[in-house]
């Protein structure tokens, strides 16, 4: 299992606080797992990873190996949690190269993500970057009238018709959408796309483990059976009691921080396959807690990287955050460092010791040096970057994040705000 360590942030909470909260922490738990808290009616993820639709998790793994079959790329049109937790786990199983290494061979399946902007040059770029490889379509909307993965499929649902015709593009599209109804949904039953179910009390934020975000995993050729067997252990693991819970831990501590004067999560990796899970942390987090005059404001930092850039802040800035870092024990590959004649670079006191050593010394150091300039240091460990841990993860921090709202009493499933940017946008648009 994944382990929440919050053993230097000690000197910042003492443990009779954590005591002091663990009724309160019981008390939004118990509101959660019976279904009577703000917000009831979006918790289907609380035991989705038990309960899930077998047949549709078949018919989603049949249709990944049919658009590997027929494509080269495949383009997942979606936005915020539409497409966030497919982009955290392909990139944290399965890294995008730093180059593309893919000279001299004739199939290559690529995965890229459209309508999680308005950029007109980013979209130019994806449509020339396919080329004239075959692609398939996922496009991800709940209403489908969400404006910026509806723009992109009208420009991806032509492309496709112009280069297969209007009956070839059908075996090229897959929608996940509502049950019943919406434009998507409307559209999709008109033309014959196949479909996939967005739940109705599953919140974009809450999805991944849903058909949002499984079919776009699955085609990246990630094994979602370990996906779901590793969720599944983390909702058994996280029904324990406060002192044996560690999702419950990390829930009352960053709390407990905040009520400190800890006002701003840094969540910190020292692995770049870590960087969307970040990305996904944030919207869970942020559009979760973000209401009501309330909330921990989400933020990541990607070190030793940013070391060099936010590190000044984070040790001698104000002292209103804290940090969570992310902590591969087992990495997927390593290499030891060599001695070399001239030493001009002064590294050959590193000999013979491997740079997974070097960078987990380093997270140490800058644990140690953090903490001592008054930043709480928090650790979650994952033993491998695999799918069933990353199952696990994806749990951990969807139930933290729900009890951790109801501890700062607020409803962690609605999201009031995110409407008055559209209705200004709408207005200057013109739309009626």
């Amino acid at each position: 299992m994944i382990q929440f360590d919050h053993t230097t942030a000690r000197t910042f909470i003492a443990d009779h606080e954590l005591e002091a909260m663990e009724p309160q922490v019981a008390a939004a738990a118990k509101l959660l797992d019976s279904r009577s808290g703000p917000g009831s009616d979006f918790l289907g993820w609380l035991d989705l990873p038990l309960k899930y639709d077998r047949a549709e998790f078949k018919r989603i793994k049949a249709a990944a190996k049919k658009i590997r079959r027929q494509s080269e790329v495949l383009v997942v049109i979606g936005i915020g949690g539409s497409y966030l937790g497919a982009k955290a786990a392909v990139e944290f199983c399965k890294p995008t190269p730093p180059l593309p290494i893919r000279g001299g061979r004739k199939k290559h399946f690529d995965l890229v993500f459209a309508g999680n902007s308005l950029s007109a040059s980013y979209h130019s770029q994806v449509l020339e970057a396919i080329g004239d490889r075959d692609f398939s379509v996922n496009v991800i909307s709940k209403s489908g009238t969400t404006t910026e993965p509806a723009v992109a499929f009208r420009l991806f649902r032509q492309k496709l018709e112009e280069k297969y015709g209007k009956t070839g593009a059908r075996e090229r599209i897959y929608a996940t959408t509502d049950k019943s109804r919406g434009a998507l949904k409307t559209l999709a039953t008109q033309e014959g796309y196949e479909s996939f179910v967005v739940p109705d009390d599953v919140g974009g934020r809450y999805s991944v483990l849903t058909a949002v975000g499984l079919l776009p995993i699955a085609a990246a050729g990630i094994d979602i059976d370990a996906l779901m067997r590793g969720a599944a252990d983390a909702v058994k693991q996280y029904k324990k009691p406060v002192k044996e819970n560690d999702c419950y831990r990390y829930a009352a501590v960053r709390n407990a921080l905040h009520r400190k004067g800890k006002d701003m999560e840094l969540l910190v990796n020292y692995e770049p396959r870590c960087h969307y899970i970040a990305e996904w942390w944030k919207q869970l987090f942020g559009e979760s807690e973000g209401k009501d005059g309330k909330g921990i404001f989400p933020a990541s930092v990607d070190f030793t990287t940013d070391l060099h850039s936010m590190g000044q802040y984070i040790q001698d800035g104000r002292r209103m955050l804290f940090e969570t870092v992310l902590e591969i024990e087992k990495p997927e590959s390593d290499f030891n460092l060599f001695k070399t004649g001239d030493d001009l670079d002064g590294l050959n006191y590193l000999a013979g010791k491997s740079l997974d050593y070097i960078n987990k010394k380093a997270a140490e150091g800058t644990r140690m040096a953090h903490t001592d300039g008054g930043v709480p240091n928090l650790v979650v460990r994952i033993p491998e970057a695999t799918p069933y841990y990353l199952g696990q993860l994806f749990f951990f921090f969807e139930k933290a994040c729900a009890i951790s709202g109801y501890l700062s009493g607020v409803n962690p499933f609605d999201q009031p705000g995110v409407e008055a940017y559209k209705k200004n946008m709408f207005a200057l648009l013109g739309k009626k």
